[in-house]
């Protein structure tokens, strides 16, 4: 629910400075409309006063401007029309929303009430430590080179991977160290990470390529990412790449940003 109001109050403060930009627009138009006629893919405007030939005086490519300008004040006067319509109803719906969602009734029970309940709705809190407490295939490749500690106690492959995992612990993104991905095809795939985009619900994966010097490693990531694109799984979507290199070391401070942006509510812990 929090998501939707979030998404409410946004769109009215876009609508509020749009309106507010359209109505000073329209001190500046000149009277009259615009007619446009097409005769054999030719188009041609005409200037049609208020009180003129409803035909109206044709506008020349050199003053073509002036056709411009009623043309916005048309789209001006329609937008107005519009947005403010949709503004009074986004304002009115706001209000109606209740202050907490019907999901938090469940949290106000008494714990040993909550024991005996099953609720209707699921809390955000409440669907991820679901997700955390569910077993998963893992990676069976070589669980020998699983050296690395992680502070949630895990072992992983790399001290990147193990800055990763506690990264996500610390903002308090859900994850899952190298489950098991089915493809198209019945390919397996193990991501280094999928992440719970909470209030969403989303899965989001995340791939750190840490030998990029490596040729050979390199061409397997493009050929990973490619079978990614083609299951519908990519960058901006549902994909994060992480990086690093000899002369390009891994930003713990960028990627720290860039994790809580995209999967904390609200860009922040």
């Amino acid at each position: 629910m929090k998501e939707y109001v979030k998404a409410i109050k946004e769109r009215i403060i876009a609508l509020d400075k749009a309106i507010k930009t359209a109505e000073q627009d329209k001190s500046h138009f000149p009277e009259g409309r615009l007619r446009v006629s097409e005769t054999r893919n030719q188009v041609r405007y005409y200037h049609v006063a208020p009180s003129g030939d409803r035909s109206g005086t044709y506008i020349t490519g050199k003053n073509l401007s002036l056709a411009e300008t009623l043309a916005q004040k048309d789209y001006n006067a329609r937008f107005l029309d519009r947005a403010k319509a949709e503004l009074e109803s986004l304002e009115a719906c706001i209000q109606l929303i209740p202050e907490s969602d019907s999901d938090e009734i469940y949290h106000t029970l008494d714990p040993r009430r909550q024991r005996l309940v099953t609720p209707y709705l699921i809390t955000d809190d409440l669907y991820a430590a679901e997700w955390r407490s569910q077993s998963y295939k893992t990676n069976p490749y070589m669980p020998e080179a699983k050296l690395y500690d992680t502070n949630n106690g895990e072992k992983v492959r790399s001290k990147t991977e193990a800055i990763l995992a506690d990264m996500l612990s610390e903002l308090g993104i859900p994850y899952r160290y190298e489950q098991a991905l089915k493809l198209r095809g019945g390919v397996v795939r193990y991501p280094d990470f999928t992440l719970l985009k909470t209030w969403t619900r989303e899965e989001i994966y995340l791939e750190h390529f840490g030998l990029l010097d490596d040729q050979e490693y390199r061409d397997k990531c493009l050929h990973k990412l490619g079978e990614y694109r083609n299951n519908g799984i990519y960058p901006g979507k549902n994909l994060i790449i992480t990086y690093e290199s000899a002369d390009c070391p891994f930003d713990i401070k960028g990627t720290r940003k860039m994790l809580r942006d995209l999967l904390c509510e609200g860009g922040q812990i």
